[in-house]
């Protein structure tokens, strides 16, 4: 049943907001950790949610952003280690940040009854 044209239960939802959100926030603070031992926890924090988004697009049917997902879960992968440093490195954080955004904002993961 609707009311004034408007389904009453959401056809969609943003499930990939909250991951996207905490990508980011995680990759910006990982930028002042970039030299230091407690960058192993902005690894693993970037490498787990990009893996999360991954799921979240591939139920969305938005392949496209794989694209970007899956380079942040390679590069920032804290079992195999990219000897990658400087200002490329804080670059790549800030890149990083903003796909994880985009994904968030952007997925729309399709409610199944």
């Amino acid at each position: 049943m609707t009311r004034m044209g408007t389904p009453l239960e959401p056809t969609f939802t943003r499930a990939a907001l909250a991951p996207g959100l905490l990508g980011a926030i995680a990759l910006l603070a990982g930028i002042a950790l970039l030299e230091s031992e407690g960058f192993i926890v902005i690894r693993y924090a970037a490498s787990i949610l990009a893996l999360i988004l991954c799921v979240f697009v591939i139920q969305a049917k938005a392949w496209w952003w794989l694209l970007g997902l899956v380079p942040i879960a390679v590069l920032w992968n804290p079992v195999a280690i990219l000897p990658l440093e400087g200002t490329g490195w804080a670059f790549a954080q800030m890149a990083g940040a903003i796909v994880f955004i985009v994904v968030g904002v952007r997925t729309k993961v399709p409610v199944h009854k």
